[in-house]
């Protein structure tokens, strides 16, 4: 583990402090590439104009030419978080622009698979549908939307991930991905995109004359759902998705959010007034996941779209109890892929370039979180497989993928099916994290393809794992006030939330829990609190350390202690 300091340009520093900003924040912020205040101006004013991103403008049109005729709309979403909440976005603000029919259909994880599907189409138009939205999905359905169109449907696809080699013969596609679109912000989710062509849409029945600047909806409403899916899909945070989710966190400390929502901050014990981007992506992102993993996403899509307190908080309550049951399996899953995964190689030795596992027993609601915890440990690209549950396809394996980074998953994937036609029956994905879907008696030959792209993309310092922080933290900024401020920010992929590093002097430790290490240490000169949660090793008399920072009460009164992240070894 080597741990790194990130550059503080100091200009940029100099030029944040002058306009007011902390001192201690400039120096995150120079950091992270903002190079004056108005970056992180996070007004909605400020967001890039929906006329910019290509199909905005027709995908409205088509909506607006539905609700005008009292046509039936159907959304078809992906079973994720980000999935769930661009459905409710879309079936929410369709409703408020005035569409009288809007439905939606959510694929199952085990007996559909991914995606718009040629039976999930059919299923659409048994449901008296004219329209069919996907939503998070829908870029690589060229089968699915093939299918929709000789079914006489129209297809309108709001999707963020990458395209393939040929796109689909939608009506319209939205998706600022797709060759040819010129929208500045490449890292929207699924349900920024949607909540776009509600913009665009809005903008649209605006020039038809059905509202006025006074009278039309307003759409802020959403941006609490928006920020959950944004932060909850990992997507980078540029500057405008950062103004989507500072706008979105802003609603829900007001009060202003879903009383579904508030009740997934309830069940999961925090506390919406002040409400964090860490409380969306590891609190409220993996209940919402939970139902897609191991029941069914309509229970997360509902949670979301009702307005009644009382069966928001059962919905809640259900979720939350899922995400226990998914978290049992998958600390089982974890210790047996884990094992398997170390087999691989002799104790001592590096392990190799990249991992595949796989057992009978595996739930493949969980293998994407197993693959991560993984590729946590050991720090290669990790694929962990899972047997399909689908009636007639128990001879295929469902493999999710996590990567580190340098190497680039659906890229990869790409390289071994072009390198091995037939092995790979789908795949898709982004550069960190990427599914795939082959035939039992491939695994070998696919394990032994992906070993072999890593072996040539890789090389010793990508594979040296790196942790990036922001250097020693000076004494005057261990308050928990200061922490307070940090943790009101918005922080996430891309623009990584502060993580401090220094030597320091370990005076006392001991285990905690069985699986995490208490430990009192001398941080320049003064006696701090800190936690490594699920590290059991103990650290020598003087080290170098990664740590975040949080605010414990003991006593009745606040305390700074240290979230350690790594140690220099």
């Amino acid at each position: 583990m080597k741990i790194v300091t990130r550059d503080v340009p100091p200009r940029a520093a100099w030029v944040l402090e002058q306009a007011g900003i902390h001192p201690l924040l400039a120096r995150l912020y120079a950091a992270r590439g903002v190079l004056g205040k108005e970056e992180l101006d996070d007004g909605l004013a400020l967001l890039l104009p929906p006329a910019t991103l290509k199909g905005a403008a027709e995908a409205a049109a088509l909506l607006a030419d539905t609700i005008e005729l009292g046509q039936r709309i159907c959304i078809v979403a992906d079973y994720d978080c980000d999935g769930a909440t661009a459905c409710a976005v879309a079936v929410r603000g369709l409703r408020l622009l005035g569409a009288r029919e809007v439905g939606y259909l959510v694929p199952d994880r085990v007996i559909d698979g991914y995606g718009l599907t040629p039976p999930i189409a059919r299923r659409v138009k048994d449901q008296g549908a004219q329209l069919l939205v996907t939503v998070d999905n829908g870029i690589a359905s060229v089968e699915g939307i093939a299918a929709a169109n000789a079914l006489g449907l129209k297809v309108l696809v709001t999707d963020h991930h990458l395209p393939g080699q040929v796109l689909p013969d939608a009506g319209v596609i939205v998706n600022p991905n797709q060759p040819g679109c010129e929208f500045q912000s490449k890292s929207m989710a699924g349900v920024g995109v949607m909540f776009y062509v509600l913009l665009a849409l809005r903008a649209e029945l605006r020039a038809r004359g059905r509202f006025t600047a006074q009278t039309q909806p307003k759409l802020d409403a959403l941006l609490p759902l928006v920020a959950l899916g944004t932060v909850a899909d990992v997507v980078k945070l540029d500057a405008n998705n950062r103004r989507l989710v500072a706008q979105g966190l802003k609603r829900i400390r007001q009060g202003q959010l879903p009383c579904g929502l508030a009740s997934l901050f309830t069940v999961a014990g925090r506390q919406a007034a002040v409400a964090t981007t860490f409380d969306l992506g590891f609190a409220l992102g993996p209940r919402v996941n939970a139902a897609g993993r191991l029941a069914d996403m309509t229970l997360g899509i509902e949670c979301l779209l009702t307005d009644e307190a009382a069966r928001g908080a059962e919905l809640a309550k259900s979720l939350d109890s899922i995400n226990r049951e998914r978290r049992e399996i998958e600390g089982d899953m974890r210790e047996q892929a884990l094992a398997a995964a170390e087999s691989l190689f002799e104790e001592g030795d590096e392990p190799p370039p990249a991992i595949c596992v796989f057992d009978p027993d595996f739930h493949e609601g969980v293998v994407g979180i197993v693959a991560s915890r993984i590729k946590d440990k050991l720090h290669r690209p990790t694929f962990v497989f899972a047997a399909s549950q689908a009636p007639g396809k128990e001879h295929e394996l469902k493999g999710s993928g996590r990567s580190i980074a340098g190497f680039h998953l659906r890229d990869a994937l790409d390289l071994v099916a072009k390198r091995h036609p037939g092995v790979l029956l789908r795949f898709g994905g982004h550069a960190m994290a990427a599914g795939c879907t082959i035939a039992e008696e491939h695994l070998d030959v696919f394990e032994q393809a992906l070993a072999q792209v890593a072996q040539e993309w890789l090389d010793a310092a990508t594979l040296l794992r790196r942790i990036h922080t922001d250097g020693p933290l000076a004494a005057e900024y261990r308050r928990p006030d200061l922490v307070d401020t940090l943790h009101r920010e918005v922080w996430g992929q891309g623009f990584a939330p502060p993580v401090f590093s220094e030597e320091v002097e370990i005076v006392s430790q001991r285990l905690v829990g069985e699986k995490h290490l208490s430990i009192r240490l001398k941080h320049q000169g003064q006696l701090v609190d800190g936690i490594w949660f699920g590290h059991t090793e103990p650290l020598p008399a003087r080290v170098k350390l990664a740590f975040r920072l949080d605010a414990d009460e003991w006593q009745g009164t606040r305390r700074v202690r240290f979230l350690v992240e790594a140690a220099e070894t």
